[in-house]
């Protein structure tokens, strides 16, 4: 047979045969493929992503009128309004409109048109939350100097279901024989505490509040004062060294 008397198909088999590259198609790898669908699903997530321009100072003042209503119980009406001039602070440096509503009794607090600070209206309402729940005018000041000091509450059937003198015990070991426990744990962590019935309210720092809460939660799960005592003081020891 002659050589030049091959069919197509043989001579396409001879051309692969013979290792001729120019036939064969370049195969795209897999790999690049997923780099480029994954920065295309970047592009679009990013695309997606709203753009906010930055805020100038004249817009972070408060301009829309803003209303916190704090709930008075009754027990408290005779000390709020003995205590009424204590809210002259909220006016004079928080800058802000305060009113006790006769028919809902409730403290309202409003901003106004010279309030500049935004968290002005949070701060206010803690301290009047704070006056409510016991705390003295002194200490709930110091929500409105202070930015880091916070409220916290529980209830000490939270910590352990007691009833009866059970549950009165509980009570007794954490506020001591004459409040001597519940100074004591307000002196080393630095905080201030008010029991009222089967609630714990305390102010503070949130660290201060961490340890004051521990501590409480203990002598309620039936541990010794002596023993908190050391703990806590351990802990604020700790607390003082690492600042």
């Amino acid at each position: 047979m002659e050589l030049g008397s091959n069919t197509p198909a043989e001579a396409s088999a001879t051309m692969r045969c013979d290792g001729h590259t120019d036939t064969f198609e370049k195969v795209k790898s897999k790999r690049s493929h997923k780099r480029k669908r994954d920065a295309a699903e970047v592009e679009t997530v990013a695309a997606k992503r709203p753009q906010f321009p930055a805020l100038s100072g004249d817009q972070l003042t408060v301009t829309v009128v803003e209303m916190r209503k704090v709930a008075v119980p009754a027990h408290h009406y005779t000390p709020l309004k003995e205590s009424w001039m204590m809210f002259t602070p909220i006016v004079e440096h928080l800058q802000l409109q305060v009113r006790f509503n006769l028919k809902t009794r409730n403290v309202e607090i409003k901003t106004c048109r010279e309030t500049s600070d935004i968290g002005a209206l949070t701060r206010a309402a803690d301290f009047v939350k704070a006056f409510v729940l016991g705390f003295q005018v002194e200490g709930a000041l110091a929500l409105i100097r202070l930015d880091e000091l916070f409220l916290e509450t529980f209830d000490v059937t939270d910590v352990k279901p007691l009833k009866g003198d059970h549950l009165s015990r509980a009570i007794g070991r954490i506020a001591g024989k004459g409040g001597k426990t519940k100074f004591t744990i307000e002196n080393v962590t630095k905080t201030r505490i008010v029991l009222a019935d089967t609630k714990v309210h305390i102010l503070g720092s949130f660290q201060n509040i961490k340890m004051a809460r521990t501590a409480i939660c203990n002598l309620i799960l039936g541990s010794p004062p002596s023993k908190v005592y050391g703990n806590i003081r351990a802990v604020a020891s700790r607390a003082a060294e690492r600042f």
